[in-house]
């Protein structure tokens, strides 16, 4: 009844299947029956518990303990069991065979493509729909978790085997720009528009909503230009794309910072052409009705609409009365368009937690026009100051992105010089300036992606930017640590291979832990949960640094050097292809 590992199964994946095997095989059940593997939490109770005759026990009316003994005979023959004992009212604890699971590292160790993450059996071809901000306003610190959240789940997506699709969809059309085209002409500058472009259509647009709000006149002539520029008229295209070119040069920079790139920039312009054809269909469909001059969807009145929108007595108004499409209406072009242009079997939106409702609504109306495709809301929480407010200046205004990335920077040059003097980090002079910019980026990208994204979390530049604790230059530290031991042994880091043997406790614990690292990324690119890798790298630098502080591995001698080089290896590689996950770049030499 051995699994074969070559098949490319991951951890849990192959136990799991070892398991609804032999329960089926020891019960001589017509079908397999779950297993309800996990991973123990104390290892004096072995590796993984199996839970699945507890579950077993009341269809098949007989003692949970009785099933979970004909289960341990069976379990106990494979290669992959060391050992399986009855525990509790019918749990059974499993212990992995040291042999079988070193020759797993061993396999992780010589993938040199993906460090034992195998791909999923389906691919799908998935788009990722992230950061969006708005053309002619400045990128602030809101946009930094949907930013990297989505860049993180692009990488995982495609580590995994997925076909991914990365979209910004920029709020590039819409009211603010026939403010923009009055307020240009009235008080814009040419040369700062060149010199500081989105500072300057943020100040003209601010003064445009002002005067907009007092001045009729003012407000109709706006509406007047943004008519003409949604009509096509050449003269308002123009600025308008001027607008958007200009404030493209200022995301770029950040992006750059931030090293996340898109394949596309289908901003909300993209659609504009499609709307008539979605309102006509939803006209057509029977799901909107005009009220008030207005078509709105009164999800009361829909007998096939989920039963807690039934509820629901605002309608999801898709055209203003005076003929207006609203980002509800390019909302629902854009689903159509991602089906049909991109043949996509998911779509996701990394947008912060208070649209959970928007998405609801949208998700129903895509259903109710036929969408099969699966739609995804990955929300998450704010980022809050020290006194448990969303983030924000002295001043009360929102911190600019390129502000925080600066902050980042600079504190992480300071700590980086100060360690230097100390003589704890060995950065030569001439990397220390890209050394604090992996650190300090690192750092705020680790930090996010550390947190359960729906919570809410709090800024605290001194544990983010910290050697010890979760922190991203801890991780970074501890593979600095890995590549200077191959330096020292004069041996390449990329190509080493061994096997290594789990002899003592430690080398153990470590090898248990770095054979979970498929199922962890696995995990997290399904349920879109970066913090679980984050989780993972923490506690197998951990697992590392006891593991080095304990046993010698360049004094030791044949096998077990190379076994324990092995196991050290295999640390870096994850390490690295882990941080690169989340977006964090990681040092050669600290």
């Amino acid at each position: 009844m051995g699994m074969c590992y070559a098949c490319g199964m991951k951890l849990e994946e192959t136990l799991d299947d070892l398991s609804r095997r032999a329960l089926r095989e020891a019960l001589s059940l017509s079908e397999d029956a779950p297993a309800l593997l996990r991973p123990t939490q104390d290892p004096r109770f072995g590796d993984y518990q199996l839970n699945g005759a507890m579950a077993l026990a009341k269809s098949l009316k007989r003692p949970p303990r009785e099933i979970a003994s004909a289960l341990v005979t069976r379990l106990t023959d494979d290669p992959a069991v060391a050992k399986a004992e009855v525990a509790g009212p019918g749990f059974v604890n499993l212990t992995l065979d040291d042999a079988w699971l070193a020759a797993r590292l061993a396999e992780d160790l010589r993938d040199h493509e993906a460090d034992g993450v195998h791909p999923v059996a389906a691919p799908e071809t998935i788009v990722v729909d992230f950061s969006s901000p708005n053309i002619a306003k400045q990128m602030h610190v809101g946009h930094l978790r949907s930013t990297i959240l989505g860049d993180s789940l692009v990488r995982l997506l495609r580590q995994v085997g997925h076909r991914v699709i990365g979209d910004n969809h920029l709020g590039d059309w819409g009211t603010q720009f026939g403010l923009l085209i009055v307020g240009m002409r009235e008080w814009g500058d040419e040369a700062k528009l060149v010199s500081e472009p989105v500072d300057e259509l943020e100040r003209v647009y601010k003064l445009g909503k002002a005067r907009a709000k007092e001045d009729e006149a003012f407000a109709e002539s706006a509406r007047a230009e943004l008519a003409k520029l949604q009509s096509g008229d050449p003269d308002n295209l123009a600025l308008w794309k001027h607008f958007v070119a200009a404030t493209r040069k200022t995301l770029d920079a950040i992006y750059e910072r931030l090293d996340v790139t898109f394949d596309e920039w289908l901003g909300e312009s993209a659609y504009d052409d499609m709307l008539p054809g979605v309102v006509a269909a939803l006209r057509e469909k029977g799901l909107a009705r005009e009220d008030d001059g207005a078509l709105c969807v009164f999800w009361g009145e829909l007998p096939d609409a989920p039963p807690k929108l039934k509820k629901s007595k605002a309608p999801f108004i898709v055209q203003k009365r005076d003929g207006a499409f609203l980002y509800s209406t390019t909302d629902i072009a854009t689903i159509l368009y991602r089906r049909d242009h991109f043949e996509a079997d998911r779509s996701i939106y990394v947008v912060g937690a208070p649209q959970a409702f928007h998405f609801q609504q949208l998700f129903a109306l895509a259903e109710l026009m036929g969408v099969t495709m699966r739609l995804e809301h990955v929300g998450f929480g704010a980022i809050l100051g020290d006194e448990g407010k969303v983030l924000r200046t002295s001043e009360g205004k929102a911190v600019r992105l390129a502000d925080l990335l600066d902050e980042a920077e600079e504190r992480s040059l300071k700590r980086i010089e100060e360690a230097r003097a100390e003589g704890t980090l060995r950065i030569a002079e001439e990397d220390v300036k890209a050394a604090a910019r992996a650190i300090g980026i690192g750092a705020v990208k680790y930090t996010d992606l550390a947190q359960n994204r729906l919570s809410d979390y709090r800024f605290d530049w001194d544990r983010m930017i910290s050697f010890k604790g979760n922190a991203a230059p801890y991780l970074q530290y501890n593979y600095a640590r890995v590549r200077s031991i191959f330096e020292k042994a004069e041996l390449d880091f990329e190509t080493f291979e061994a096997t290594p043997q789990l002899v003592e406790p430690l080398e153990r614990s470590l090898g248990l832990r770095l054979a979970r690292f498929g199922d962890v990324v696995h995990r997290a690119a399904e349920v879109a949960e970066p913090h679980v890798v984050a989780e993972h790298l923490y506690e197998l630098a951990r697992s590392f640094s006891a593991f080095y502080k304990e046993h010698t591995i360049l004094g030791a001698e044949g096998e077990t050097r190379a076994s324990r080089l092995a196991l050290t290896a295999l640390t870096g590689r994850q390490l690295r292809r882990g941080l690169g996950l989340l977006g964090v770049d990681v040092i050669e030499r600290m």
